[in-house]
């Protein structure tokens, strides 16, 4: 058990190097621009999680999901709002922004756990939540004047919004024993989402390079890091997992300021390092927790 534990445990590390390489990659861009970067890793992600999902299951993929339950289409839904959000975010915003943005997903799923699942929050996580919220309001306090309106971040916030509605559904249905297929979520999101972008997409101005680029991002950004994931989950407790993914911030930021020349401001920092610790206070106590519980 201590072996699949190490081995989960780097994989989940290589899971959050994995989606760090959305910011670097992106830049890499020649000629494609927003909504056709959308679609095009979004219908490079359903491709490759659909092979990936007939190797694990076997054929009938599309007759397993027109029969599917509704709460599957509906984590579907919540994760091609999380994949359209993010690639526009990235689009309008600098990568660290996106990704301090993002971080707060936590705390954001124990607020609507506690709303709609009525589980208890501890103390710990309301000072987190309080710690976080005054990191992102260092972050984007600026002047409008100058600075604008900060779509890019705004648009983030649909991620974490949207991966807090879908952990509240998986265990809504988990606890009533009707646990959701995650691999298949994953395909029905991406696919949502190229549907939806397409018609925003048009008229395609990316190139071989581009293409190239963006089929990267959808199998090794995307498509692998979910199956890992999907396989560390039934290994790692929730908190540890929450704890590791920590890391995709440090590696996303770190990994764009030395290959994409994208130097964080110094606010972004301060305020992003605030909620980055809020964050680390909490998925330890959460551990500590569930250590106590298990020994």
């Amino acid at each position: 058990m201590l072996s699949s534990h190490v081995r989960a445990a780097w994989a989940m590390v290589a899971v959050t190097a994995m989606w760090a390489t959305a910011g670097v990659l992106t830049r890499r861009l020649e000629t494609a621009q927003s909504f056709e970067i959308t679609f095009w890793r979004s219908a490079f992600t359903a491709v490759f999680v659909s092979l990936i999902v007939w190797w694990l299951q076997g054929p009938g993929i599309v007759r397993r999901l027109l029969q599917a339950p509704r709460a599957l289409w509906l984590s579907g839904a919540c994760w091609g709002v999380m994949f359209t959000a993010f690639m526009m975010a990235l689009t309008l915003a600098t990568v660290a922004e996106v990704l301090i943005t993002m971080a707060i997903s936590p705390l954001l799923t124990a607020l609507l756990a506690r709303i709609f699942l009525r589980q208890k929050i501890h103390r710990h996580t309301w000072g987190a939540i309080a710690v976080a919220a005054v990191g992102m309001v260092w972050m984007f306090a600026q002047p409008r004047v100058t600075q604008g309106v900060p779509w890019g971040s705004i648009i983030a916030l649909l991620v974490p919004a949207s991966g807090a509605a879908n952990w509240c559904l998986l265990q809504h249905r988990q606890a009533q024993h009707d646990a959701i297929d995650m691999m298949p979520a994953v395909l029905i999101g991406a696919c949502l989402s190229s549907l939806v972008t397409l018609p925003l997409a048009l008229p395609f101005a990316a190139n071989l390079h581009d293409m190239a680029v963006l089929s990267l991002l959808g199998l090794v950004q995307l498509a692998i890091p979910c199956t890992l994931l999907v396989a560390c989950a039934k290994v790692l407790p929730a908190p540890e997992i929450s704890l590791l993914s920590l890391l995709e911030v440090l590696f996303g930021i770190a990994f764009a300021w030395a290959w994409a020349n994208e130097t964080p401001k110094l606010q972004v920092l301060c305020g992003g390092t605030l909620v980055l610790l809020a964050l680390l206070a909490n998925a330890w106590q959460n551990w500590r927790l569930t250590q106590g519980k298990s020994a």
